[in-house]
């Protein structure tokens, strides 16, 4: 029998795994943030996950508040890149799990692929734990590392993240055992800043290659006026660009880019 769920995501990640969720279980309701104003003409746009909500025909809730006034139909509730912090008059109402997409407690907080690749990690997966008051500190249920290939970029290997932890989720609100998280190891991913977009030259090329990773395809590196989504460390041993998009122009390969400027 399908459990019955409710999810709480906003992230495209989130809606990944509310899509994968959803073909096996009966989500109740998807528990996401507000609209926001995006684009030139500043219209409200619906987050990632209830895009996804509304064409399965999902409900949808989007409290501006997050107290005792908000209704959860499901006694359990996977959470997966919402975005906010929980209040625990809500935690306090069944059983709540997190994705997280890293192998805690290495790299808690809001980037975790993005941390990981920018710092090189060769290894990385999927914690499903209670949530808790504390960021990313509770216990676990579930865990599964995997290899992260050199060319793997966030994009990959979020939805490797997501394919595992639909797959893990369903033994885990069928019969939820935990072991306490370990306190040594723990990292911090600190949230993405436009400092660190920024391609410093001076730096080693396979620095800048992993943060070229990390930040596609969603985010993208700067070097100028330039996107940078793909890269690799040449046969010199340099940094190269292999795929940029120009201020206000598409994306491209570098070499039609610097043919452009001729």
């Amino acid at each position: 029998m399908a459990a019955r769920i409710t999810v709480a995501a906003t992230a495209p990640f989130g809606a990944d795994v509310l899509e994968r969720l959803a073909q096996h279980h009966d989500v109740e309701l998807l528990l996401t943030r507000p609209d926001k104003p995006r684009g030139r003409g500043r219209t409200l746009q619906p987050t990632a996950t209830k895009a996804v909500a509304e064409r399965r025909g999902i409900p949808v809730a989007q409290p501006a508040k997050r107290d005792a006034s908000v209704e959860i139909p499901s006694d359990t509730v996977v959470v997966c890149a919402y975005g906010l912090l929980i209040p625990e008059a809500l935690l306090e109402r069944g059983l709540w799990l997190n994705v997280h997409p890293s192998l805690l407690p290495r790299w808690r907080g809001a980037a975790p692929v993005e941390r990981a690749l920018i710092a090189g990690d060769a290894c990385t997966g999927v914690t499903i734990h209670q949530t808790v008051k504390e960021l990313d500190a509770g216990p676990i249920a579930a865990q599964e590392a995997f290899d992260v290939a050199p060319d793997d970029d966030a994009g990959v290997v979020y939805a490797r993240c997501a394919e595992i932890a639909a797959r893990l989720l369903p033994d885990v609100i069928a019969h939820p055992e935990f072991t306490p998280q370990s306190d040594e190891g723990v990292t911090y991913a600190e949230k993405i800043t436009p400092a660190d977009r920024e391609l410093d030259l001076s730096r080693f090329p396979d620095e800048l290659v992993n943060r070229v990773r990390a930040l596609s395809p969603h985010i993208g590196a700067r070097l100028g006026d330039l996107l940078v989504w793909k890269a690799r460390v040449g046969v010199s041993g340099s940094f190269e660009p292999l795929e940029v998009q120009p201020a206000g122009g598409k994306r491209m390969q570098y070499d039609a880019y610097l043919r452009g400027l001729r």
